[in-house]
């Protein structure tokens, strides 16, 4: 069964999955690969995780780095989830290339990028800090303007405007 919550950002509306294990699912609404963890039995239920999820959006989006991490329940292949445990690694503001990632894993650039590409657990598990060689900003499944947001609102460069 999964569980599904709503959190209303400065950027869109995200939709947050759970099963009993934790976090499954952080989606903005409409992006490519949303809901890839929900299952045909779901229904909206407010959760301690989706509680703790809450608390950390809010952290987060007032521009501030959370010290905890809501519980998370990644579920993909073996080689995604390393990958997406190996996102977990980079530091709040900093960036990495699809290439470097790749030769810390031992992989090829575009497997990883395939892997980030569907990462289930936008923003905590932070996909958004990949980018291309050249630092260009590609392949965010939220969608690039998204992407450049979380990079600016984690480089004190750009505050984002307080949620409707």
């Amino acid at each position: 069964m999964t569980f599904l919550h709503t959190y209303d950002s400065p950027l869109g509306k995200i939709i947050l999955a759970a099963d009993a294990e934790g976090l499954t699912g952080l989606w903005f609404e409409g992006q490519k690969y949303f809901g890839s963890t929900i299952d045909a039995r779901s229904e909206e239920k407010k959760l301690p995780v989706f509680t703790q999820t809450d608390r950390w959006l809010d952290f987060y989006f007032a521009g501030q780095v959370p010290d905890f991490t809501p519980p998370l329940h990644l579920c993909g292949t073996a080689f995604r989830r390393r990958v997406w445990e190996a996102l977990l690694t980079i530091p709040y503001g900093q960036t990495m290339t699809y290439g470097t990632l790749a030769e810390k894993l031992g992989s090829s650039a575009r497997a990883v990028g395939n892997a980030v590409g569907h990462n289930p657990v936008s923003i905590i598990v932070p996909c958004h800090r990949i980018v291309g060689a050249d630092g260009s900003l590609t392949g965010y499944a939220g969608g690039v303007e998204r992407k450049a947001g979380l990079l600016r609102l984690e480089q004190g460069t750009c505050p984002l405007p307080p949620a409707d």
